[in-house]
């Protein structure tokens, strides 16, 4: 073992009359680790949010939506969707609609959004599936909405279960639906009647409080329209290479259509998920920084106190380079220490938060009602190395009053 780090680990281990130093020791390791710790929990706070607010938002809306320059809608959807479809990295292209609505139950009415869904591509409504709770959606892919309408059967539609509990609707009750275009006339042909096939919960309140899923020919109907999408919702094999599949999509389809990724539709929220995380960030590292601090306290002590043996080190030839070394070591022994204990319990913090569901928000608020923290191996080191580095440059002080101890004056003083 070289004498640096020997010397270093002895003076870190002191006797009992120099137990003052041992316990500043030991606070600043305490107080590294609960900075790691807490710094390591909420970047893990951070991603998990980030990561939730994503997969729920692209659990009901596409990755890449295809439309018209002009807005119109496309009657050939279809072909539209089946040379999106031949894009490379493109899943699935399906025609889709949004109109406003109102939906009239047993408790009351409530606003609402209709997402009709083609049920003509062999994969309808995949993420709406997953999403059920009660009830299935399988109805609203039956039948047409007008040979529903001849046949005296009324159309089945998917709600959410925040909307579903609004307007005191389950499965199997008859609901109206009132069409947007008919808030400004006085005509009651927009006026329908459907029966709720099923509810279901993305954990988005936004979607639950408002979407209601019907087929593309009922969302029609509604609206008095033709048979046809406004949109193309295009689902991607990787979500991160979406500009890139957006830019083939516009060269394949010509200038007349225009798309918009997931990523710029829901720019301003990541922007604030991303600035929030930095913030956050820095706040923690200047906790630590404090923490850290400590260190140069233990140093400076110890400096005070092994001055003699430090002289005796230059007489009997430890260079300037070795002095510095022995009190950077014991900086860094603390640092990494402290890191070490920061981890494990930021680690340990982590699981058990996802494990008993620990963070919870107003769903009405914040859009979801629990978030899972998101722990990954670059967030560790990064907690650990800035405590260390910070760990380190605190020692820089004591090191260098530490070499720059002269002999004579330090052993004469001595005696």
């Amino acid at each position: 073992m070289p004498y640096e780090l020997f010397l270093a680990l002895r003076y870190l281990r002191s006797r009992q009359k120099r137990r003052f130093v041992r316990v500043t020791a030991l606070i600043a390791v305490v107080g590294i680790a609960v900075g790691v710790a807490a710094l390591i929990v909420a970047l893990s706070l951070a991603h998990g949010f980030r990561d939730e607010m994503r997969d729920k938002i692209l659990r009901g809306s596409a990755h890449l939506t295809v439309m018209r320059n002009d807005g119109q809608s496309m009657p050939d959807f279809r072909d539209v969707a089946a040379r999106i479809a031949q894009v490379e990295g493109v899943v699935i292209a399906t025609g889709t609609t949004y109109d406003g609505a109102v939906v009239v139950g047993p408790k009351g009415s409530a606003y609402a959004v209709l997402r009709g869904i083609d049920g003509g591509t062999g994969q309808p409504g995949a993420d709406l599936v997953q999403s059920l709770i009660a009830g299935s959606a399988i109805p609203l892919f039956e039948r047409e909405a007008s040979s529903g309408e001849a046949n005296n059967q009324r159309p089945g539609v998917v709600l959410g279960a925040e909307l579903a509990t609004r307007t005191g609707l389950q499965v199997g009750d008859a609901a109206e639906i009132i069409s947007a275009t008919s808030a400004v006339s006085s005509s009651n042909s927009n006026r329908r009647l459907v029966r709720v096939a099923g509810i279901f919960r993305s954990g988005l309140f936004e979607y639950d409080s408002t979407w209601v899923y019907l087929s593309l020919e009922s969302a029609a109907a509604f609206a008095r329209g033709e048979h046809a999408a406004s949109v193309i919702s295009v689902q991607l094999r990787n979500i991160y290479d979406v500009k890139s599949a957006a830019a083939k999509v516009r060269e394949r389809l010509g200038p007349s259509y225009t798309t918009l990724d997931w990523q710029e539709a829901n720019r301003p929220l990541f922007t604030a998920l991303a600035l929030e995380r930095r913030i956050g960030a820095v706040i923690i590292a200047l906790i630590i920084l404090v923490a850290a601090l400590n260190i140069s306290t233990t140093l400076i002590l110890i400096v005070m106190q092994r001055g003699r043996d430090i002289a005796i080190l230059n007489t009997l030839g430890a260079t300037r380079r070795s002095i510095m070394s022995i009190f950077v070591m014991q900086g860094a022994i603390v640092g990494v220490a402290g890191a070490v204990a920061g981890v494990a319990l930021g680690v340990i913090t982590v699981l058990f938060a996802n494990r008993y569901h620990l963070i919870s928000l107003p769903a009405d608020v914040y859009s979801i009602s629990n978030v899972p923290l998101s722990l990954n191996f670059r967030d560790a080191a990064l907690a650990a190395g800035v405590a260390i580095v910070l760990s380190i440059l605190s020692t820089l002080y004591p090191a260098r009053a530490a070499a720059g101890i002269r002999p004579a004056e330090m052993l004469r003083d001595a005696n």
